[in-house]
């Protein structure tokens, strides 16, 4: 082993021994003599047994390597089909109202849970966050499901208030009752599919103008045009 010694007087750097470790000596070049430092005890940091080779997974087994991250990408077939399935899901309310189908309050709340899933997902893969690992597979469908529910269970409160007179076409009345409303969705969005609040906010906006327009499609009458 060796030492590392830099000369105060030209500052050549130069390595020697350690057996002159703590002797005096020329410094090769100016002949300056400098004291040869005593080599430091070296420290050394031992990992914890379970942890020599790398962590552990959730499954118990070693990492060695590190966990491969890769991007979902909206794919131009996948905007296609949502696309698509928007447009067919907007005749169908139209021809659903023209038929009569959602005068039955069943039959409404029906169509509202099979729409709501599919605009939950198709808002979150926009809206999600890309520094983090996006939901995948069963976990995004639980995930965004739940989400749905919480999204019309909403507007079975909105109904709820609506039908008691609580909820009025008033204009003042709305500057109370859409911040709650707003501010309930994008929190569900938040704890249920892990979007920045902002985006939250976003996600909840987009699932009330779609139904609204899916309302209005099926004919029945804006939102704001409520009575007791």
């Amino acid at each position: 082993m060796s030492i590392l010694v830099v000369c105060p007087g030209c500052r050549k750097s130069f390595q020697v021994s350690e057996k002159f470790a703590g002797k005096s000596g020329p410094c090769p070049k100016c002949k300056k003599t400098l004291q040869i430092p005593i080599k430091a005890q070296e420290v050394q940091v031992h990992a914890p047994q379970a942890f020599a080779g790398g962590g552990k997974s959730t499954t118990g087994q070693l990492l060695t390597k590190p966990v491969a991250w890769s991007e979902a990408k909206i794919q131009p077939a996948t905007m296609a089909i949502i696309a698509g399935a928007s447009l067919a899901t907007l005749i169908l309310a139209f021809i659903g109202g023209k038929a009569g189908l959602f005068d039955y309050p069943i039959i409404l709340t029906l169509g509202l849970l099979v729409v709501s899933p599919p605009l939950v997902i198709g808002a979150y893969t926009v809206l999600r966050n890309d520094d983090l690992e996006p939901y995948r597979g069963q976990s995004l469908y639980i995930r965004s499901a739940i989400c749905a529910a919480a999204y019309a269970m909403l507007w079975g409160v909105f109904a709820y208030l609506a039908h008691m007179g609580v909820i009025t076409g008033d204009m003042w009345v709305w500057l109370f009752v859409v911040p709650p409303f707003l501010l309930t969705g994008g929190l569900l969005a938040f704890a249920t599919l892990d979007l920045d609040f902002g985006d939250a906010i976003c996600h909840y906006g987009f699932y009330v103008v779609v139904t609204m327009l899916l309302h209005r499609a099926a004919g029945m009458k804006w939102i704001w045009d409520v009575s007791t």
